[in-house]
């Protein structure tokens, strides 16, 4: 006579996933592959700051600029940031997390000052010092950058010359805008180039697009 299966009591399947969770923490090998949250955040940094370069230039209309602002440039990175955090990186969850913040807030300053309301939009000399707080901000994250790799420091160096001259553009210096925008497409290429690092190094199993050991 076949002896009818019962299902297992539910403290045996709590003791059962205890036991699984303990050995996977005893053995990382065990833990399932996690994709790294910063192909998404460097992907949308990239992307982004190379969009609203080209409207400065001339080539494109604010539309683009403030969908990937919001979608992009703004959710998608906020989201990589907050998943950096859970992987420990505390440069990549405050770069990630606070550039997201910045594209969101952009967007919406971009969107407020096509619709008329004036209490809304900045003026020239407003953004000015919006953009100098990011500045300050970017300081700091440039010299962490010099504990990362060399690509990324190049990434944050060419940042803080974007910033300082769109600073400048602000301040009455907008002859410095066509120098300001062709640094941050560079910088915005340096992005991609660390991203797609990370891509085909899990893909192809080495280091194809090398990004250089930390100056420090």
């Amino acid at each position: 006579m076949k002896i009818a299966e019962t299902a297992p009591a539910p403290a045996t399947l709590q003791f059962q996933k205890r036991q699984e969770k303990d050995a996977t923490m005893a053995d990382p090998a065990l833990a399932p592959a996690l994709g790294n949250p910063a192909v998404v955040g460097l992907g949308a940094f990239g992307l982004t700051t190379m969009m609203l370069q080209f409207h400065n230039l001339g080539w494109v209309g604010l539309a683009p600029v403030i969908w990937l602002g919001f979608i992009f440039g703004g959710a998608a990175q906020m989201i990589a940031g907050f998943q950096e955090q859970k992987m420990g990186n505390n440069f990549g969850y405050a770069a990630f997390s606070s550039y997201g913040a910045f594209w969101i807030t952009l967007s919406a300053y971009l969107l407020a000052s096509t619709s008329g309301v004036k209490m809304l939009a900045l003026t020239e000399n407003d953004l000015g010092f919006f953009l100098f707080g990011w500045t300050l901000f970017s300081a700091g994250l440039w010299i962490a950058s010099i504990k990362v790799s060399k690509v990324m420091f190049l990434c944050f160096t060419l940042l803080m010359i974007g910033f300082v001259s769109l600073d400048l553009v602000n301040w009455g210096h907008p002859e410095l805008k066509l120098f300001a925008s062709w640094v941050l497409i560079f910088c915005a290429l340096c992005a991609w180039y660390m991203m797609f690092h990370i891509i085909f190094h899990s893909l192809f199993g080495r280091d194809v697009l090398p990004v250089g050991k930390p100056l420090v």
